[in-house]
């Protein structure tokens, strides 16, 4: 205890900081959402209590709700509820950088003193008296390493320095200083205004004691009144320090403010502390603080000399650096670093990238093999979270290699089933992704259906549409012509966003569908010949008006799909690519589906070159091509447009109208007879039609006859 008759240098005990986990998840999201690489000060809002226990300080504390909210329709100030006794809120600023060097190169004195000219500027024009928390500004600078997940960070608690020093006489345990029934009186009082919201946040105010030791707290703008009546008067503050020699750092400019503002060369200050939520007398220190050249300092024309930067755990003036990797659940942490490089695009060179459209998309890859495999990958890498794959295969011991989810403990035993191991695998990647497997075979226009395994067959046709109906990207990734059929008429009944992808042994082909012929309000109704010829007649207006529209995978053949596996040597049989081909096309095709989903037009997009520009769109990711093609051997790639062919075995308004009107049973007899397809398509009649063109040729010299060649 300070010698109750000698006067000593009034020193102050430091504000201490604490930050919540809350507030670096905050200023993370902030950062990679809105901020970008925008280096603006921050308005911010800390928060700080009277000291609740005889061995502990309170700190000024920050939390999740002390950053302004993400939300651009909000203003960029932080929204803070009032009339919480434990939170008393208190303005401050954040410099947040986008380098560390950047972090260790600011101006830490300029910044400090900046602060502290607010703080000046508000003692001078009175707002003090309107809201007395602006004399505790602070000033947070930090860095926020979003790859690490550590933050830098350092905060002042800026202060105006009073010279020479105040000096302070009979401080002591508030108890010793009131009488007894001034005591009890300043208890209900402190306990009256923490009680009431209007007044518990307040950190400064006045003890007016009566003559007859009745006592107040009212608001510092009610000094004069209280000269007027006569009354002794203590200037409190709710002091966070628990210390009993030593009041808190916010009397620091609380003092400068009575000076500029009162004059008065003796202060008594009451640190007002509790003890479970009540006024504790014994740990509340009241003193008498003493300024000798009171009259000097109120015509000080300059702003004094601030000090206030913290203090580190080992009492060093340095940064402080806070790690959270370790306490962070690993999914959460994987999520968070997943996205960070989509968000960084955002930044500069992708504004516009819709960051949930990529997230809500369901895709459904038809095919977990080599492409299928690295298809899935990439979809993961540009934020999508959906995936389904569908595979009747299991994985051989040759796969491994060529297919990237697979290891060589999913051979063993016989193998897994590919879809199986390869949603196991997602996860392991990405614990966060919402991954399904389906183990089905997807029926094939040229392999006859046994009758015995009809009901089988149409049950996986069924599975496969209902699939297509529930996703809205579909990769067709199989490794075989046929089994492609039955999605691409599936996706163009459903108007369903569609991207193929093919390997050849050096060259690849990724392309996205046309949108589907046929509207919802253009289905074909099964009813009398009327209706139907009513309806035909309006698919062919449709078709007109579609003209246009791009092609499929199909629209470009001249026969139906047929078997293609059977009678075939080992090589043919499998897929036999060069090792590079499959990513490089598995990468456009995603790319396309991320360009599509960006493209106001969506599905409808017209084909795109990188010289076209009647558009009248640029998109942020490019152009948006129908086709790509590309070659190893050459080590080239072009860009391709195809329309769609009215006589297309897969997505033909002539079959799709087929498919509405007979269902199943039209799927059943496509499977077992490849030629129905072209008998309703026209081309069988186009075949015929081409068999009987002929050619003259002209045999010069010699006896024989002319002969007719037929082609």
């Amino acid at each position: 205890m300070v010698d109750q008759g000698k006067e000593s240098i009034l020193q102050f005990a430091p504000f201490q900081s604490a930050v919540d986990e809350g507030f670096w998840h905050r200023l993370s999201s902030l950062k990679l959402n809105k901020l970008g690489i925008d280096e603006s000060p921050i308005p911010i809002t800390g928060f700080y209590a009277p000291c609740s226990h005889n061995q502990v300080s309170n700190h000024l504390t920050l939390l999740a709700e002390s950053l302004p909210p993400e939300s651009s329709e909000q203003s960029f100030v932080p929204a803070i509820s009032r009339g919480n006794r434990n939170r008393c809120p208190v303005p401050g600023i954040l410099y947040n950088t986008n380098t560390l060097e950047g972090f260790q190169a600011l101006d830490k004195q300029s910044l400090l003193r900046a602060e502290a000219e607010k703080i000046w500027e508000d003692i001078n024009s009175g707002k003090v008296e309107e809201d007395s928390s602006v004399l505790l500004r602070f000033l947070v600078i930090s860095f926020a390493d979003l790859k690490k997940w550590s933050f830098h960070y350092w905060f002042a608690f800026p202060a105006l320095v009073l010279d020479p020093p105040a000096t302070v006489v009979h401080l002591k345990p508030a108890a010793q200083w009131f009488s007894v029934e001034e005591a009890e009186s300043v208890r209900t009082a402190c306990n009256d205004w923490r009680n009431m919201c209007s007044t518990t946040d307040v950190p400064f105010f006045l003890v007016s004691i009566s003559s007859n030791s009745a006592v107040t707290i009212r608001h510092l703008a009610d000094f004069e009144a209280c000269q007027r009546e006569g009354h002794k008067v203590l200037f409190g503050f709710y002091d966070p320090c628990h210390l009993p020699n030593n009041p808190g750092w916010p009397l620091r400019n609380f003092l400068w403010f009575i000076c500029r503002r009162w004059s008065l060369q003796k202060v008594h200050f009451f640190c007002y502390r509790e003890n479970r939520g009540f006024a504790d007398l014994e740990l509340s220190l009241v003193g008498e603080a003493s300024i000798s050249n009171v009259q000097e300092l109120r015509n000080h024309q300059n702003m004094p000399n601030a000090v206030g930067w913290e203090h580190n755990n080992k009492g060093r003036k340095t940064s402080r650096c806070i790690s959270l990797a370790k306490t962070m659940d690993p999914t959460r942490l994987a999520i968070a670093a997943a996205d960070l490089n989509l968000k960084l695009m955002r930044w500069r060179q992708l504004p516009s990238l819709n960051l949930n459209v990529l997230s809500s998309a369901k895709c459904l890859l038809l095919g977990a093999g080599t492409l299928g495999c690295q298809v899935a990958r990439m979809l993961m890498a540009w934020g999508v979270r959906k995936i389904t794959l569908v595979d009747s295969g299991k994985v051989s011991m040759s796969n491994p290699l060529r297919q990237s989810l697979y290891t060589l403990d999913d051979c063993l035993n016989g193998g897994e089933f590919k879809a199986k191991a390869a949603v196991k695998s997602l996860a392991r990647i990405f614990p966060a992704v919402e991954a399904e497997s389906v183990v089905m075979a997807i029926p094939m226009p040229g392999h006859p259906v046994p009758s015995q395994e009809e009901n089988s067959v149409l049950e996986d046709c069924r599975h496969l549409h209902d699939l297509i109906d529930s996703h809205d990207a579909i990769f067709l990734l199989t490794d075989t012509r046929e089994s492609r059929w039955l999605p691409s008429l599936l996706c163009a009944n459903a108007n369903k966003i569609t991207i193929t992808a093919g390997l050849g042994f050096d060259s690849f082909v990724v392309m996205r569908h046309g949108a589907g012929p046929l509207s919802s309000s253009d289905e074909v109704k099964a009813g009398d010949v009327n209706d139907l010829s009513a309806e035909v007649g309006t698919l062919s207006l449709m078709e007109n008006i579609r003209s246009q529209r791009l092609g499929c995978y199909f629209c470009n053949d001249v026969v139906a799909p047929i078997d293609s596996t059977s009678n075939r040597t080992l090589d043919q049989q499998c897929t036999v690519t060069r090792p590079g081909l499959a990513p490089i096309a598995a990468s456009l095709a995603v790319e396309l589906l991320v360009g599509i989903l960006h493209h106001p037009s969506g599905i409808l997009a017209k084909a795109e070159f990188s010289s076209s520009s009647d558009s009248g769109y640029e998109q942020p990711l490019g152009v948006l091509p129908h086709q790509i093609r590309g070659s190893l051997s050459q080590f080239s790639q072009m860009t391709l447009v195809g329309h769609a062919s009215t006589s297309c075995t897969a997505c033909s308004s002539t079959v799709v109208s087929e498919y509405r009107k007979r269902g199943l049973d039209f799927i059943l007899q496509a499977i077992n007879h490849p030629t129905y397809l072209e008998d309703i398509t026209g081309l069988t009649e186009l075949m015929k039609s081409a068999g009987s063109f002929e050619l003259d040729w002209d045999y010069e010299g010699g006896d024989e006859d002319e002969e007719c060649v037929e082609i």
